[in-house]
């Protein structure tokens, strides 16, 4: 039903900045939910920044809050990853992720619901972002 493709990776040396994109195909649902994850060998998947379609709300982790900014383009079905002063701790696969489940949440505990991974059933293949020091 539903195909994630991201693309936009590379090697960057610290201080740069890549934008990463994740095209998807159509679908019919309005309200869904959609999120950045990364993953290094030997770690679990971890959530890096998440949006809710109704409203536009955005979440972030702790780490890259104020450097990465996510948003999307609804007429393009098109998700971005902005990503501005890397560090070399950012290198990871970095995977795009839709949630058709997805419904309102308010409160304090909101940015670790979007950004859990557990909650998303659909997964692009990965790309590569590589920070050099």
């Amino acid at each position: 039903q539903v195909q994630l493709v991201e693309s936009g990776g590379g090697s960057v040396q610290a201080g740069g900045s890549l934008r990463l994109s994740c095209a998807a195909s159509t679908s019919t649902y309005s309200s869904y939910c959609m999120g950045w994850f990364r993953r290094v060998p030997g770690k679990e998947r971890e959530g890096v920044a998440a949006i809710y379609s109704s409203g536009g709300s955005t979440y972030y982790a702790d780490s890259v809050k104020g450097r990465f900014t996510i948003s999307q383009d609804n007429a393009k079905n098109t998700l971005y990853l902005q990503m501005n002063s890397l560090k070399p701790e950012d290198t990871a696969m970095y995977y795009c992720a839709a949630d058709f489940s997805c419904t309102y949440c308010s409160g304090v505990y909101c940015v670790q619901a979007r950004l859990w991974a557990g909650r998303y059933k659909y997964w692009g293949q990965g790309t590569q972002v590589t920070v050099s020091s």
